[in-house]
C-alpha cells in the first residue's frame, strides 16, 4: 500500500443490501435474542438509575438497540453469545462493548437526524451503526487497521450509507470533518483530548470514559456551552480497553 493507505477513508455510499429468504430465516432466529437483550437493558437501566438519574432510555435508542443485528459485529466462534448483555472480544486485544453501555452512552449524546457525530474506536463498527439509526452523518476512527478495515467492510455489506470510517489515532480526532454535535469515545483515556475538546460544537456532549486499566475509570458526559464553556459530571464507574496511539 502507497503512503496514503495509513489514512484510508472508507466512504460507505450504498443502499441496504436486499437478504434473501435465508438470510431472513437467520435473521428470525436471532429476533428472540435481541428482544431479550433490549429487556436485560431496560433492566440494567432501572438498576442503575441513581447513577444515571432516568428510568428508562431514549424510545429511539431502545428501536435502534432492538434493530442493529449485534451477531453481524462478533465473530463467529462468539455468535451465540451476541446478544448477552456482556463485552465480547473482537480480537487485537478489543471488545465489543456490553449492549446496556452502548445503549447507555448513545442515550447520553441525545443526537437526532440533524445530528454529526464523531466515534473514536470504531472497533467492530456496532456503535457506529447504533449510531446511524439516529444521527445524520456518523465518522468513526480506528487505530487498528484490521479492525478498521473489517469495521469497513461490514458496515458496507450492511448498507449503513450515513458512515465515514477513518483508520487513524483518534486522539486527534477528524478535524476537516469538525465541528460535531456529540463526539462518544470507546476506549479509556487518562484524560479528555484537548483535539477532541476543540472539535465539539457549541451546545455538544461528548460521553468519554476517564481512567486507567488498573485504577476506577468513570464515564463523563461532557458539555460545551454556547459560550465555549466546558462542564463534565460523572455517570458511573465503567471498565473500557486503554486508549491506544502516539500521544
Amino acid at each position: 500500500m502507497d503512503t496514503r493507505s495509513r489514512n484510508i477513508l472508507f466512504l460507505l455510499l450504498f443502499p441496504l443490501l436486499f437478504f434473501s429468504s435465508a438470510d431472513h430465516a437467520l435473521a428470525d432466529r436471532y429476533a428472540t435474542a435481541r428482544r431479550n437483550m433490549v429487556l436485560e437493558i431496560e433492566q440494567d437501566v432501572r438498576d442503575t438509575r441513581r447513577h444515571i438519574g432516568r428510568e428508562s432510555l431514549m424510545q429511539g435508542v431502545m428501536v435502534a438497540m432492538a434493530t442493529v443485528p449485534r451477531h453481524e459485529f462478533v465473530p463467529a466462534a462468539s455468535r451465540r453469545l451476541a446478544y448477552a448483555n456482556r463485552p465480547l472480544p473482537i480480537g487485537h486485544g478489543q471488545t465489543i462493548s456490553q449492549p446496556y453501555i452502548v445503549a447507555l452512552m448513545t442515550d447520553l449524546l441525545q443526537v437526532d437526524k440533524n445530528d454529526r457525530v464523531l466515534e473514536i474506536g470504531a472497533g467492530s463498527g456496532y456503535q457506529a451503526a447504533i449510531l446511524a439509526e439516529l444521527a445524520g452523518a456518523v465518522y468513526t476512527m480506528e487505530i487498528i487497521r484490521p479492525l478498521g478495515e473489517k469495521a469497513g467492510k461490514k458496515l458496507y455489506k450492511l448498507g449503513y450509507n450515513n458512515i465515514s470510517l477513518r483508520i487513524a489515532d483518534g486522539y486527534y480526532g477528524w478535524p476537516e470533518a469538525a465541528p460535531f454535535d456529540a463526539i462518544i469515545v470507546t476506549a479509556a483515556a487518562t484524560h479528555i483530548p484537548p483535539p477532541l475538546l476543540r472539535q465539539l460544537k457549541p451546545g455538544g456532549r461528548m460521553v468519554i470514559p476517564v481512567g486507567t486499566r488498573f485504577m476506577v475509570q468513570q464515564l463523563l458526559l461532557v458539555e460545551k456551552n454556547t459560550a465555549g464553556e466546558i462542564t463534565s459530571r460523572q455517570i458511573l464507574p465503567v471498565r473500557f480497553v486503554p486508549f491506544t496511539g502516539g500521544h
